[in-house]
């Protein structure tokens, strides 16, 4: 009764007009941002960021969360059309939707991946509802030891997948950590790692790092690519975009198994939607009465990736939302804004912000419609962004940099700050570091470090107390699991697979 009548409240918050609109401008422009090859939802978010601090809390949220799991519908339309994902995590529907195309069948491989996306994306929120509230009434029981666990297994599982080599991406976590620990000393009121520099006693604001390691990093990095791919014929049309109904039939298991295993995989911090759609892609082979057929371009091949891929974005936000742990960049990024605004998930999300959170999830179902009417009718539309020229928005997007840098405090020291955070993510493209180990460690960082010290307080000193309560005994015992597996052969070749699936 509870979840019905909060949802209600959250569809009264949703449906005023200016949330329609801003769910309208999420989706579309994550729409956009999923059929554009390299740009990718976190430095999108990233980006725009500065722009939403004069707007309302829930509309903002609504928008930007509108950008994720938009994203996520739009990245099938590069991987049918140009064999290019526009998302990473829509790499495998290249496979067989580049496949169905080149057969004439490109209409229809976007309609089952526009289908998959809304059943499973639905399928998603309606978890994300279930499962929140009763996480979050579990998680009331955590002190300080247990949140400083928690974070460090949540860590440590971004940690494993997020690059071929642990030691680098432990590096880039490091890095994030002690860039969270420049500034002001909470407990003791002393200045830390800020070399005699008055500009940085307040610490490097969030919005520097974010929209320097992944929106300038991103374009610095794409301006070396010169492929250019050959779009095949966009089919024209409502008619020409349906699926027949045999391969709606075809697709029946393959839409609740990439629902399904996008949820569980999304609720896991670390793993992400990439991960999650070869895992439906390969458990829908391994089902098929025909796996020979795979890759050569089936329907099922389609819909059980797009699937995951969508479902997994409602199960990523069940822990970054009830937990205050993020499972990602996107979702780190997305935290960030919530601490920005004053806001603080974890447990008590629900009961002190409960507009906020049922607005949320009302506005993903409203988002999902709208998503389905988008990227039905208009995919020829959209198509024609591909036709824009990379060059054409690079300039775009470091004016937006730098302008939305400088209006959230006015200083050149964060315009310089922002150039030197874009050289770093760029750096980190070229040597193989990854973004998101750095950026889990920054927005963790003050949060651990609190919790941790208040652990000490608790127990005058005694570093214990963190391994003799249960919950965080077994949650620190299963962080060092994650991060010790790697030296076993076995464990480090099945961990090694998994991050060369997302690349």
């Amino acid at each position: 009764m509870e979840v019905i009548n909060g949802l209600f409240h959250g569809f009264a918050v949703a449906l005023t007009p200016i949330n329609l609109w801003w769910c309208f401008v999420g989706v579309f422009l994550g729409t956009v941002v999923g059929i554009l090859p390299g740009l990718g939802p976190p430095a999108t978010i990233a980006m725009l960021l500065p722009l939403t601090f004069q707007m309302n809390p829930t509309s903002a949220i609504i928008m930007l969360a509108g950008i994720y799991y938009g994203a996520k519908y739009g990245g099938s339309t590069t991987s049918v059309l140009l064999n290019v994902p526009g998302e990473s995590a829509s790499v495998v529907t290249c496979f067989d939707g580049y496949q169905m195309a080149r057969k004439g069948r490109a209409g229809a491989a976007l309609g089952i991946a526009a289908i998959a996306s809304f059943v499973a994306g639905t399928f998603g929120v309606v978890m994300l509802m279930l499962v929140a509230p009763p996480l979050a009434r579990m998680a009331l029981s955590f002190s300080s030891p247990e949140y400083f666990a928690l974070m460090c297994l949540g860590l440590a599982m971004v940690v494993l997948l997020a690059g071929k080599s642990l030691t680098k991406a432990l590096l880039a976590m490091l890095v994030g950590l002690w860039i969270a620990g420049m500034g002001t000393d909470l407990f003791s009121a002393t200045s830390r790692f800020t070399f005699g520099n008055m500009e940085l006693l307040d610490g490097i604001d969030f919005v520097v790092v974010a929209i320097g390691v992944f929106a300038l990093g991103e374009v610095l990095g794409n301006m070396e690519k010169r492929e250019e791919a050959q779009m095949l014929p966009v089919p024209k049309g409502l008619r020409n975009l349906l699926p027949t109904m045999a391969e709606l039939k075809a697709c029946r298991f393959a839409f609740v198994n990439g629902s399904v295993i996008g949820f569980l995989i999304g609720v896991l911090p670390g793993a992400g939607s990439t991960i999650a759609s070869f895992i439906s892609y390969g458990v829908e082979k391994a089902v098929s009465k025909h796996p020979e057929k795979f890759g050569t371009g089936v329907p099922e091949g389609v819909a059980a990736p797009e699937g995951a891929n969508n479902s997994e974005t409602g199960g990523a936000l069940v822990p970054m939302l009830t937990l205050g742990i993020p499972g990602s960049g996107t979702t780190a990024i997305l935290l960030a804004a919530f601490i920005l605004w004053g806001l603080k998930p974890g447990p008590l999300m629900i009961q002190d912000n409960p507009t906020l959170f049922w607005g949320l999830v009302a506005s993903m179902y409203i988002g999902n419609v709208m998503l389905l009417v988008l990227n039905l009718p208009l995919i020829p539309l959209f198509a024609q962004v591909l036709k824009l020229p990379a060059y054409a928005l690079y300039p775009v997007i470091f004016g937006i940099s730098i302008v939305g840098v400088y209006s959230v405090s006015g200083s050149l020291f964060d315009v310089w700050m922002l150039a030197v955070f874009g050289l770093m993510g760029y750096a980190m493209r070229r040597l193989d570091y990854p973004a998101a180990p750095l950026i889990l460690g920054l927005v963790l960082g003050d949060s651990m470090e609190r919790a941790l010290r208040q652990s000490l307080m608790m127990s005058q000193g005694d570093l214990s107390i963190l391994v003799s309560r249960p919950i965080s005994a077994v949650m620190l015992f299963l962080a060092a699991v994650i991060l010790i597996a790697p030296l076993f052969r076995k464990a480090n070749a099945w961990r090694i697979k998994a991050i060369e699936e997302q690349v």
